[in-house]
């Protein structure tokens, strides 16, 4: 019998690096202390403020700086590169409030110390992370249900989504059982699946299939014993949105209506009132971070854009209202002549001046005068213009449904993809922006905040 390998389910990796992330530098600095002169952290009741602040400032500036998205996580220089800015801008916040943390030492080396005992901690955890975490040894066999026709896309996007998510075997609900070119996975007869699923360890049975009603009596039986033993069975759907965070639409049949249980945050009266009332403050603090940055932006727009500052377009919102958006103008006069098209990467109609405004978002700015007017919401699906929608409409399936809420200044599509080039890019932004009406919640909001932070800092605007 094969020996079940240990697998942890992305939430549980993140979790983990997190709370193994605070681990590694409080025992860095507690090692230290023994080592040299250092008194600056101390390990005292009267530190516990310090403490505290110093957990929430690595993982909130962690996550920033993406140390905990699990791509990053797995790549040497992109971790060391995260892993130097937080430690950096965590000791410098920690330095500079003295209320919560200890004051300055007279001893300016105790800074250093401190510093190089935090980067060297986060260094050594996510090198053993790296070398025995993130490996393939930690994978999770699955066995997939589906039909033949699926099969390839299926194999295909759920290895895409996370590459320690290994299907070792598949049961073919209809005929032509043909594994397309894939010889690593074996093709399950439905009288042996139980036989199976002990001799090879799996961890999980995904149905993905269709046409359940084909299913045998004794493919059903097997997979009701398993159930009823506690093995894990889930419906793809389901695996998919969990491992993607977006909702595979593509996959719903004439029963759609399981998969929309919208968030009860979308009609929460005092979740609602609290996020207006955030919201404004934060299109004033906008609107005058946007006064200050003016002249610099006027100057810009003379020299390399020559035309007009401001750009007023008709876009969709709230339940198919139109209204007028406001943005810094990116792009060269005329640049729609023949006709309104999607914007691409490195479009040749965006000026020099308006690449830089569209990657650290700067054209945005003016975006928050709708927002105070009530126009647009800060975190929503991004309001798309009327011909666009029109055509959308009609080639992708729910695709309305993103107006049932305000459209947002950033959000859950533009933290996580780049622009929409063309309908196959709109479908996976659709996905996105349904996952976050479907989940909307507090937690979702900072997760957004946080990565919209980081996509301004790491210049990743489009």
């Amino acid at each position: 019998m094969s020996t079940k390998k240990i697998h942890f389910e992305i939430s549980e990796r993140k979790v983990l690096l997190r709370f193994f992330d605070i681990v590694a530098v409080f025992s860095g600095l507690y090692v230290i202390g023994f080592l040299v002169d250092f008194t600056y952290f101390s390990f005292s009741h009267s530190n516990i403020s310090g403490f505290i602040v110093l957990a929430c400032y690595l993982l909130t500036i962690g996550a920033i700086f993406e140390m905990y998205n699990l791509q990053v996580a797995s790549n040497q220089f992109q971790i060391i590169k995260s892993i130097v800015l937080t430690t950096c801008f965590s000791v410098l916040f920690y330095l500079l409030t003295p209320v919560f943390t200890p004051f300055l030492p007279s001893n300016r080396i105790q800074i250093l110390i401190f510093f190089l005992s935090i980067l060297i901690s986060l260094l050594l955890w996510r090198i053993f992370y790296q070398k025995y975490l993130a490996s393939y040894r930690f994978e999770k066999r699955v066995v997939l249900i589906c039909d033949s026709e699926q099969l390839s896309d299926l194999v295909f996007d759920l290895s895409k989504i996370d590459p320690h998510y290994k299907i070792i075997g598949v049961v073919c609900t209809t005929e032509n059982n043909v594994l397309a070119e894939n010889q690593n996975i074996d093709l399950i007869q439905g009288q042996n699946l139980n036989n199976f699923v002990i001799k090879n360890a799996v961890s999980d049975i995904v149905i993905a299939s269709q046409h359940t009603k084909l299913l045998t009596l004794n493919l059903y039986n097997q997979l009701l014993h398993l159930l009823e033993s506690g093995f894990p069975i889930r419906e793809y759907t389901q695996v998919y949105e969990t491992l993607t965070q977006r909702i595979p639409i593509s996959h719903f049949g004439l029963d759609f209506y399981k998969f929309f249980p919208f968030s009860r945050s979308n009609n929460n009266k005092l979740y609602l009132l609290v996020a207006r009332i955030i919201e404004i403050l934060l299109a004033i603090i906008g609107l005058i971070g946007g006064c200050i940055l003016l002249p610099v932006v006027l100057i810009g727009n003379l020299v390399a854009n020559q035309g007009s500052l401001f750009y007023i377009q008709e876009r969709v919102g709230k339940n198919g209202l139109l209204f007028n958006i406001y943005k810094l103008r990116t792009m060269q006069k005329n640049a729609e002549k023949n006709g309104a098209v999607f914007a691409t990467t490195n479009d040749s109609r965006i000026t020099t001046f308006g690449k830089f405004l569209r990657k650290t978002r700067i054209d945005e700015i003016p975006q928050f005068y709708n927002i105070l007017v009530g126009d647009m919401a800060f975190i929503g699906p991004r309001p798309e213009r009327p011909f666009f929608v029109k055509k959308l409409s009609l080639d992708l399936p729910f695709y309305d449904t993103r107006h049932i809420i305000k459209p947002g200044l950033t959000g859950w599509a533009q933290v996580n993809y780049a622009y929409g080039e063309n309908t196959a890019d709109s479908l996976i932004k659709l996905q996105y922006d349904l996952y976050y009406i479907k989940h909307r919640s507090v937690f979702l909001d900072i997760n957004i905040i946080i990565k919209t932070i980081s996509t301004v800092l790491f210049y990743r605007g489009q």
